[in-house]
């Protein structure tokens, strides 16, 4: 049984729905062991006849039969399968891989048969040996003379060990020298056992075969036999076929990277700088948030919540609850806190410490002839840090913390620090048991001077209660400090007062907490780090169009080479991998790209600005170095989405005759 049969093959090109024939009806059979040299005129048919044996041409009437089975044409995967392990294909062009190397081009066949790595790389330079190239392995195709590029072809052909080799016009390109050599190789892999079948036009190339059909205005008009096939050999042993493995089209498209790595540079340059540039508003928005934090953190404990009476008995928000403490001044009873609804305070999970305390609306000072009002005055507790104080220390036992701006009005811009130890008279209006008005009135000493955000004037717990006691004032309290346990209670205990009520449902108490102070102003710098990060993205969607537009440009450059891996046996996702794997990798090396700026840059700024703030303003996370290679890696897979399905669409056919 033969082992390559046509039978009535036909096959027309049509121009504006007009036929015109190019095969018909061609009835052939071919044995290993032949040396079958297809000779004929230009146009007479035997490209579109080589076509459709190597299973590149589709579109045909008629039926090919290979070792047996018939080959169903219309089976987009079965031809892969049949190019990939029985055809392999030499060329007049040659047909080379332009950015692989002498080597890499013969690799890339036997990356798709099932030898190890090693196994492969062996078998390649055997088969350059076997070729006379052991000395060219790493070249590239361009630093070849004609001659060595037609048997690099050669060895890519016989790569994969297929059993029919088509060669067209395999010396057509060649001196006469060159041509002995190649039709010498040819006449060698024929007498392996295989068949090789020369298109040719050449008289003399088709008498060094073993056959030679003539074909003729696409029909067969001639088939003379030179001499017997060459005997099989014994044992034969073939390689074993397999898809392209994901990791070959990697290795490909990173060498093809490296091969134009200075205009491709460029994009991953333009890229980057979109990454950059939202890493860094991002990395500035984690900076700001954090240095608030700290900023917050150092004026009070983040654990202490304070606890006002809400006189609306209903939800208020932190910023109405302040605004209710003005009723301290005009109705002072009715901000006043139970000891009960203290000790249910107490009582309450998580919480570890309770400091009831006095806030006055209003006072005022006087030392020797000056005198200066204030507005409020509390009790000092655990829930102010000391960073404030500037000069002196926390008030003890009858002694007032001031402010500054109090000791400038009481002495002068250059003397306010000498009143520190000296004797204040203060003097404010309270309330008594009964609701009265009371006047409260003592000499306190004065022990340090506070300044910046958190500036207060602060009596400490012993001596504000001792004043009210012995001016027979009520010593309830009006606002009290909750201490949480830990920092991640202090919402949820915050939440617990929020929510205690009387006996009518009506809600008690209101809280403020530092952390929904953060909270707060770290929405406020989120949002506009956000939009400043979405403003950069636009780069991003620049950075996309040129990836697009690199990739497009990269398909029509390799168009060839595309024809050249779909007639070695790659399937239509191998070629779109190839492509989408190049864009992939241009977006990885954007977003290193991108973070050694960043890193660049952020120390940099935070270099310059901290002898300022004291503070790193630029802080990048994890977080913005995950965000960065996800981001850079989708775009660049969509990017190349489009181009590399217009990769994969392209017919084998046009793809190699492209110049």
């Amino acid at each position: 049984m033969a082992f390559l049969t046509l039978k009535n093959i036909k096959k027309s090109y049509y121009v504006d729905k007009e036929a015109f024939p190019v095969l018909k009806g061609i009835d052939l059979s071919f044995d290993r062991g032949e040396f079958v040299s297809i000779l004929g005129e230009s146009g007479g048919g035997k490209s579109t006849l080589m076509n459709i044996i190597g299973g590149l041409d589709r579109q045909f009437e008629g039926q090919v039969t290979v070792d047996g089975q018939v080959l169903d044409h219309s089976k987009e995967r079965q031809l892969d399968d049949y190019r990939r392990s029985t055809v392999g294909y030499i060329y007049q062009s040659y047909n080379l891989i332009s950015h692989l190397t002498v080597l890499d081009n013969v690799l890339v066949a036997l990356d798709m048969t099932t030898l190890s790595r090693e196994s492969r790389r062996q078998r390649a330079l055997q088969l350059l040996d076997q070729v006379g190239l052991s000395d060219q392995v790493n070249k590239h195709p361009n630093h070849l003379s004609g001659g060595q590029k037609q048997r690099v072809a050669i060895a890519r052909a016989l790569a994969s060990d297929p059993q029919m080799i088509i060669a067209d016009e395999p010396t057509g390109a060649l001196d006469a020298e060159n041509t002995q050599e190649v039709l010498s190789i040819l006449d060698g892999i024929a007498r392996d056992g295989k068949l090789v079948i020369a298109v040719t036009h050449s008289q003399e190339v088709a008498n060094h075969g073993t056959r030679i059909v003539h074909l003729a205005d696409g029909k067969i008009d001639g088939d003379v036999k030179l001499k017997d096939p060459y005997p099989l050999p014994q044992d034969t042993t073939n390689l074993q076929a397999r898809p392209l493995p994901a990791t070959a089209a990697y290795r490909t498209s990173f060498k093809h990277l490296m091969y134009n790595f200075w205009r491709n540079s460029l994009i991953m340059l333009g890229t980057a700088i979109g990454i950059f540039a939202v890493i860094l508003f991002t990395g500035l928005g984690n900076g700001v948030n954090g240095y608030i934090q700290d900023q917050i953190n150092s004026m009070a404990n983040p654990r202490a919540i304070t606890v006002f009476r809400n006189p609306s008995g209903k939800k208020m928000s932190q910023e109405q609850l302040q605004a209710s403490l003005q009723n301290l001044s005009a109705d002072p009873e009715s901000m006043f806190i139970s000891d009960h609804d203290i000790q249910r305070l107490r009582n309450l999970s998580d919480v570890d410490r309770v400091e009831t305390g006095v806030m006055v609306p209003g006072f005022r000072l006087s030392y020797r002839n000056m005198q200066q009002s204030g507005t409020t005055m509390t009790t000092w507790n655990h829930s102010v840090t000391t960073s404030s104080i500037k000069q002196g220390h926390r008030p003890g036992n009858g002694e007032i913390l001031l402010t500054k701006q109090q000791a400038i009005q009481l002495t002068s811009a250059k003397k306010y620090k000498s009143i520190i130890g000296k004797v204040v008279h203060l003097n404010f209006n309270w309330i008594d048991k009964n609701g009265k008005p009371v006047q409260i009135s003592s000499d306190v000493k004065v022990s340090g001077l506070s300044d910046g955000a958190s500036a207060s004037t602060s009596l400490n717990h012993a001596t504000m209660f001792k004043l009210l006691r012995d001016n027979d004032a009520t010593t309830r309290a009006n606002y009290v400090a909750v201490f949480a346990s830990n920092l991640n209670n202090v919402q949820t205990v915050s939440n617990k007062i929020d929510n205690m009520r009387d006996n009518n449902n009506r809600r008690i108490l209101g809280t403020v907490t530092v952390g929904s102070v953060l909270k707060t102003l770290n929405t406020y710098v989120h949002l506009a780090s956000t939009i400043l990060a979405a403003i950069a993205g636009i780069s991003l969607l620049v950075s996309a169009l040129m990836i697009i537009v690199t990739m497009y440009m990269s398909v029509s450059e390799r168009t060839k080479e595309i024809g050249i891996l779909r007639a070695l046996g790659e399937r239509k996702k191998d070629i779109r991998r190839l492509f989408t794997s190049e864009s992939i990798l241009i977006g990885f090396f954007s977003a290193i790209l991108a973070l050694v700026i960043s890193f660049v840059v952020t120390f940099s700024l935070n270099h310059a600005l901290y002898h300022l703030i004291k503070y790193n303003i630029v802080q990048i996370t994890a977080g913005n170095i995950i965000f960065a290679f996800v981001i850079a890696i989708i775009i660049s897979f969509i990017a190349a989405l489009l181009p590399a399905r217009r990769a994969a669409k392209l017919n084998p056919i046009d793809a190699l005759a492209a110049d």
